[in-house]
Formats: C-alpha cells, sequence, structure tokens
C-alpha cells in the first residue's frame, strides 16, 4: 500500500521530537522528508551555553545524527530553507529548488531573534544568539577581542554574558528593565543573582536604554541614551524573539503571535498542517521553552499518526538559568499580588531566597535561589492542586519524607 508523504519544515527540537513520537507509534505510516536551514543534524539548543562556555563540545549537543534518519528511511535537506509552500498543489519548495510533496505537512520553524532597531545594529560585530553559527562566531571573537556588550538581561542574555566572561572577555550586561530576568524572578531573587554574577566579574547597566552602536569596519561601542558609551568589541543581542511565522504567513495560514493552532496541533486554516513548538499560537500563547513543545509533539504526533486522542490544553511552565553554580528556579504565579499570600524565606548572608505565593489555601507559584532541591515537590503541589494549608508551617522548608 502506497504511504502518505510527511514533509517536516524546520529540523530543530521540536519538529524531530514530534517525528520521535510518530515513529514510536506508526514507524511505516508515512514517507518523511525534513528541511532545515542549518547544515546541521538535530542538536540540543539547550546546551549552546555551555558549549560558549567550553564546558561541552559542539558534537556532544547533536540530538540525532545523520545516520539516524538515514536507518529511519528519512530524506533529510540540510542547509535548505524552505521559501514556499503551495497549498493547492501540496509542493514544499527550498531556496536551491528542492521540491517534496506532502499529504501532511508539520511546520516546526522556530523562532527569530528580536534586534533592536538601533542605529548600527548590522555592523560586524553585532551577533544574535540562537544556533551553532551565533555561537561560534562568538567564541571566534572571544578569542581576538576583549571587550562585549550583550543586550539583555534575560535568561539567554545572561547565559550569553557567562559564558563570554568564562572565555576571557570584559562583559557588560544592558538591560531596559530595573533587574534581571524580570520575567522569572521577582526583585529580591533577581538582586541576589546580579550580586553572583558580579562575583564572577560581570558588569550591569540596568534601567539602561541603548541608544546607538558605534563604530568604523566593526562595532566599537554602545552609547546609552543617558551618555555613556561602553567599548564593545562584540555585541550580542538578547532582547527576545518572535515566533518564525514568515512562511507561514506567506501560504495564507492565520497568525496572532504565532502559526493559531487548535488543541491537537492542527493550523485552523488548513486541516493538513499542523504546527509545533515556538512558531505555534496555542490560545494565544507561544511557549518559548522546550517542555511544553515536547508536550506538544506528543500530542501532535498521536493526530499524525491517525489516533486522534491528545488533547493539548496549554503548559505550566518554569525556569532554570544553566550557568554552572547558580541554582535558580520559578514556576507560576510567583509575583502574587491580589488575593494572594507570599511565604518568605531569606538569608542574603547565605545566598538563599524561597518566596512561596499562595492563593486561596494552594500553591500558585514560586521563586527559588541558591536552593532549589524542593522545585519538584513544589511543582507536584501546584500541578495537583493540593491543599497546603495543613503543610503551613514547614512549607518553605521542603519535603519531609
Amino acid at each position: 500500500m502506497k504511504r502518505s508523504r510527511l514533509v517536516l519544515v524546520g529540523n530543530g527540537m521540536a519538529g524531530v521530537r514530534t517525528l520521535e513520537e510518530l515513529l514510536a507509534l506508526a514507524p511505516d505510516l508515512y514517507d518523511i522528508t525534513v528541511f532545515g536551514a542549518e547544515p546541521h543534524p538535530n542538536y540540543n539548543r539547550i546546551l549552546l551555553s555551555p558549549v560558549l562556555a567550553g564546558e561541552q563540545a559542539l558534537d556532544e549537543i547533536v540530538l540525532n545524527p545523520v545516520a539516524w534518519y538515514r536507518e529511519r528511511g528519512i530524506t533529510l535537506h540540510t542547509g535548505r530553507r524552505v521559501v514556499a509552500v503551495d497549498r493547492v498543489r501540496r509542493v514544499v519548495r527550498a531556496d536551491d529548488g528542492t521540491e517534496a510533496p506532502y499529504d501532511r505537512l508539520l511546520i516546526a520553524t522556530g523562532s527569530t531573534p528580536f534586534v533592536p532597531p538601533v542605529p548600527g545594529r548590522d555592523l560586524p560585530g553585532v551577533v544574535t544568539y540562537r544556533d551553532i553559527a551565533d555561537t561560534q562566531a562568538m567564541i571566534d571573537a572571544a578569542a581576538r577581542h576583549r571587550h562585549a556588550v550583550v543586550i539583555g538581561g534575560g535568561l539567554l542574555g545572561l547565559e550569553a554574558a557567562n559564558g563570554l566572561r568564562q572565555r576571557g572577555m570584559d562583559v557588560t550586561v544592558v538591560h531596559l528593565m530595573p533587574w534581571l530576568m524580570e520575567r522569572q524572578l521577582d526583585a529580591a531573587a533577581a538582586a541576589l543573582l546580579q550580586q553572583s554574577l558580579e562575583q564572577r566579574g560581570l558588569h550591569f547597566a540596568l534601567g539602561a536604554h541603548t541608544e546607538a552602536l558605534i563604530g568604523t569596519g566593526r562595532v566599537q561601542a554602545v552609547r546609552l541614551k543617558d551618555g555613556r558609551e561602553l567599548p564593545a568589541d562584540l555585541v550580542v543581542m538578547a532582547a527576545g524573539i518572535r515566533p518564525h511565522t514568515a512562511l507561514a504567513e506567506a501560504m495564507g495560514l492565520r497568525c496572532e503571535r504565532g502559526i493559531v493552532v487548535d488543541d491537537t496541533l492542527q493550523t485552523v486554516t488548513d486541516p493538513r498542517i499542523y504546527a509545533v513548538g515556538e512558531c505555534a499560537a496555542h490560545r494565544g500563547v507561544a511557549y518559548g521553552l522546550v517542555a511544553p513543545l515536547f508536550e506538544q509533539a506528543r500530542v501532535c504526533a498521536t493526530h499524525l499518526a491517525q489516533f486522534g486522542i491528545g488533547r493539548y490544553t496549554g503548559s505550566r511552565v518554569s525556569t532554570q538559568l544553566k550557568v554552572t553554580g547558580i541554582d535558580l528556579f520559578s514556576a507560576g504565579d510567583f509575583m502574587g499580588g491580589s488575593g494572594t499570600e507570599a511565604l518568605v524565606l531569606a538569608d542574603p548572608p547565605g545566598g538563599v531566597y524561597k518566596k512561596l505565593v499562595l492563593r486561596q489555601g494552594r500553591l500558585a507559584g514560586v521563586c527559588l535561589y541558591g536552593d532549589t532541591a524542593d522545585r519538584g515537590w513544589y511543582q507536584r503541589l501546584m500541578a495537583e492542586g493540593t491543599p497546603v494549608e495543613p503543610l503551613r508551617e514547614r512549607l518553605l522548608f521542603g519535603e519531609v519524607a
């Protein structure tokens, strides 16, 4: 019997995880073709930070080598960016003219870095931080230059700054907001994080607006709106990401903060087309962390396998920083506010901070710094909606066997 044709656009973690789940359920259902814009097989993007810091090598972060595709009969096109999809003829076309017909199409194009529209952003020495090429460019720059400025004090920016410092650069982080990682930490936890990073040699300009990047031939400095100029032979733009929806929009798929999908990860525009990962918008949310993307992959695979049983209803996200020696964790509504109560344990000299937010007798959010040993327990309490009043006296001190 002739097999159906499945084409995957995007060779990243979300898309390939979907294939892994699908092959476990229905290994013989499809002839599969994969297009990846990068000249690499599937790799663990999360581990780019340890690679930048010199703690791992690039070949150690490959998840699925070329042989994995070959052994499963998957046609892999690396270094090929898909530029058009004909939804009437059901054909995908890449930038080199390669075409592949499909019966089902899975879009997993991920995200693109947001580059603030400041003068000088196109100068040599200005890079983003999303892939192997970006990481290698930073490693090369660190070997030849001294001064780096990272624009963005979020998760990715701090990992980039730490990695460059590990490679001997003098690094300043410029952040628009009043404290670091404001989406993942409250002010108290962020202050402890900043102190720890400063002890490692990092510098910070908080509440700072970047006005322009200055240089002739190569970037040489970052000018802030308050008049300060920071020397910079390398500028890393880590000011956020945007769902990569250009292809989907050109195809006529509905996009609102991402490619709009339903609870089966099927696009609401075309039932033959699915989307997973950072490019997808589910119930108005586009997720940028790996755990939700893998949850999407599992559900999407059940529908591609024609089981029709999975439903994705959204994810409860949590955050960890991939900087060796620094333990932090946050999840849920850790900022609190009206209708909530916060239990706090603060030991600044010991570098420990715990904040638990309660709402209607249940754990609604958690922010931990320095001691994250009980994060799994707190996650379970939130996920299961466990009443925590009976545990109140020992809640901050963790799970007792």
